[in-house]
């Protein structure tokens, strides 16, 4: 089995991000690099072992600029009250080639997503950041997103009060930035789907566009975080062909199985629409859920499809439930789903994330004892009266 290192972690299925992400270079919209530079800068990303930004000042997609604070803003949502229940996160993540020919899948854990970043903790409660990124057409659109949009949410001046939008903010903007790589350099182009899950003091909010899951274990059972996003979906298809799309056998213009996506700006009407403008079937505006934690919560498990082609969510709840049970531990858990995945013939990449919500292992579910009622017929209570009368009762 050939084993495959997440792009943020010194290895595969390491607990922790065990070192910050280096100090990317800023680029101010003045600058005078000029597009060959750029492009040589963020193909080093990749090649080399510096990280740096892309030639792009962070600016609030303009999609965004204009949403009313009533419809994403979760303002005053996350102010944590300390006699609540705290989280105490600690992750581990597994990502194997499978059957494929290369490997597409990148990964992220933070467990510290502020210390990661060389900034202050927030007084709101512990802040973590978990992503799964599910390439298609190359690796380099997943690599690049996993890189670019923690970044874009940390940066972002609202992130402690406005992070719904903000998130939703970080993907579109990453998809811009990467638009902007891929015209400087055409080997570039790919495609990826993206899972993010934020967790801020108790509230988790996970933004997903495309196929990856998050479910989430609430006293074992399975409670999803995130919708698959199929092109045969009702509410996909009615976008889609509203916007000029079709689907054709399942797929979206019968080239891509997911109905929103990053990069893929080099398919033909995907993201464009036959004039030119902006506005194609392929979007890249995440999906959000929020939930605030309880000590029910035990444990959040994220994957890419190829976790899900063979898993149901109440199934892979209760396979990484038992391994917790047994050690407690997320990285060797999220290895077991791995190679579970793999054993039940899943075709793809197989990356899976777990991130465990409590200091202690899963406790053993006790179903209630239910309580039993007789009831006598009169014949019955006739002949009890009459055998305790003989006794002389």
């Amino acid at each position: 089995m050939e084993e495959t290192k997440g792009i943020s972690d010194p290895e595969n299925g390491s607990s922790s991000y065990g070192g910050k992400p280096p100090n990317p270079l800023s680029f101010s919209s003045s600058s005078s690099s000029s597009s060959s530079a750029a492009a040589a800068l963020y193909r080093q990303t990749f090649d080399g072992d510096r990280y740096m930004a892309p030639p792009k000042s962070l600016v609030r997609h303009p999609s965004l600029v204009k949403t009313k604070v009533s419809d994403l803003s979760v303002e005053n949502e996350f102010a944590l009250d300390k006699s609540e229940f705290v989280p105490s996160m600690r992750s581990g993540a597994w990502s194997d080639i499978g059957s494929r020919s290369t490997m597409e899948d990148a990964y992220l854990c933070l467990d510290n997503l502020m210390d990661s970043y060389g900034l202050k903790d927030s007084e709101d409660g512990p802040t973590a950041f978990y992503g799964v990124f599910d390439g298609h057409g190359g690796k380099h659109a997943a690599e690049f997103a996993c890189h670019h949009i923690p970044r874009y949410i940390v940066e972002d001046q609202e992130f402690s009060s406005e992070i719904n939008k903000v998130i939703s903010s970080a993907f579109l903007q990453t998809d811009s930035a990467f638009s902007e790589a891929c015209a400087l350099d055409g080997t570039l182009s790919s495609g990826t789907t993206a899972l993010a899950a934020i967790l801020f003091g108790r509230s988790l909010v996970v933004a997903n566009a495309g196929d990856c899951r998050a479910v989430l274990s609430r006293q074992g059972k399975a409670i999803e975080m995130s919708k698959d996003h199929k092109p045969m979906s009702c509410k996909e298809r009615r976008r889609i062909e509203a916007s000029g799309g079709y689907i054709y056998d399942g797929y979206l213009n019968g080239q891509l199985n997911v109905a929103r996506a990053l990069g893929d700006f080099h398919m033909e009407g995907m993201k464009k629409k036959k004039d030119g403008t902006n506005g194609g079937p392929l979007i890249a505006d995440p999906e959000l859920m929020t939930t605030k934690l309880t000590e029910e919560d035990e444990f959040l498990i994220m994957g890419c499809d190829g976790v899900w082609d063979v898993f149901m969510s109440q199934n892979a709840v209760d396979f990484a439930r038992r391994r917790l049970q047994e050690h407690n531990d997320p990285v060797m858990c999220s290895k077991e789903l791995v190679e579970e995945a793999l054993k039940r013939k899943s075709g793809d990449n197989v990356t899976a994330v777990v991130v465990c919500l409590q200091p202690q292992p899963p406790p053993n579910l006790v179903a209630p004892r239910l309580r039993v009622q007789r009831s006598f017929s009169a014949e019955g209570l006739k002949d009890l009266q009459s055998y305790l009368d003989d006794l002389g009762c």
